[in-house]
């Protein structure tokens, strides 16, 4: 996708490649979903920006997909194979493997609990 023309873009997927994201997976579900998106002829509908932390360290991997606002948690290359196919090529978003979903009053929560690092205690 050329990032200087961006009309066209329906989606915009944020791929967390900060240090516990990366530790869990993040350079891989990178390489993963773009290639997912150039095999299905995605390019120019859909736009990946990989950021630092994103502040959700217990749900990394973490993978984001706007303007739907659903924060995608313990991604996996295969798992986000699946996104790209389902939610950003077919429009039926994986709730399941949400944490959060943007609705009309703010993120809600979707996702279960369970965690690769553990709950963190307040000021650590």
């Amino acid at each position: 996708m050329a990032t200087w023309d961006l009309r066209g873009v329906r989606h915009h997927v944020f791929i967390c490649n900060g240090g516990t994201c990366l530790r869990h997976g993040g350079d891989e579900v990178t390489v993963a979903v773009r290639e997912e998106i150039a095999r299905l002829g995605l390019d120019d509908a859909v736009h990946t920006t990989r950021t630092r932390c994103n502040g959700r360290c217990q749900d990394a991997c973490v993978m984001i997909v706007y303007p739907d606002g659903v924060w995608y948690r313990l991604m996996t290359p295969e798992k986000a194979k699946e996104v790209v196919h389902r939610h950003l090529q077919n429009g039926e978003p994986l709730r399941t493997w949400a944490a959060y979903e943007y609705r009309e009053d703010g993120l809600t929560r979707l996702g279960g609990t369970e965690s690769v690092i553990g709950v963190r205690k307040r000021g650590t």
